[in-house]
């Protein structure tokens, strides 16, 4: 690393506190990839300023239900010594847009439909119009079909 880039790097503890996260939480970003750190000749842990942004795109996308290997995918060709722009983040949002619309729809349907669903037929529900439209489960016997279902 060069004397520049030492100079504005970020010990463990400085970018725990401005990003808002955990030191362990650093430290399980960066075995999960999508963060990265270098060793001082001192062996101390030094991150460049760009993962401030880097960890913010990952807690916003954490908070919107997108899964860390989404994320890891997402993040896997942006350089670590670059601030993510807006335009990678329209990139990020794009990919993910499809996910959570689906999401989104499962979620409202669910909600639209929540009080007359008690779990796939398990207790004594009729139909369950989520999971077991028109009881197709009920023909196949009593009891819960699904869950602890053998394969």
């Amino acid at each position: 690393m060069t004397e520049a880039a030492t100079k504005i790097a970020l010990t463990v503890g400085e970018a725990a506190k401005r990003s808002g996260v955990a030191v362990s939480t650093l430290h399980f970003y960066e075995a999960k990839g999508l963060i990265q750190s270098w060793r001082t000749e001192g062996n101390q842990r030094r991150y460049h300023r760009s993962v401030l942004r880097r960890i913010a795109i990952i807690r916003v996308a954490l908070l919107a239900g997108i899964p860390l290997t989404t994320i890891h995918d997402a993040l896997v060709d942006l350089p670590h010594d670059r601030v993510p722009s807006k335009a990678d983040w329209a990139r990020f949002a794009k990919a993910w847009q499809e996910m959570l619309e689906a999401r989104i729809v499962g979620l409202t349907q669910l909600r639209d439909q929540i009080t007359s669903c008690i779990g796939c037929g398990c207790l004594s529900l009729e139909d369950c119009p989520l999971r077991n439209p028109d009881d197709e489960l009920g023909r196949h016997g009593t009891g819960p079909r699904r869950l602890g279902a053998k394969p």
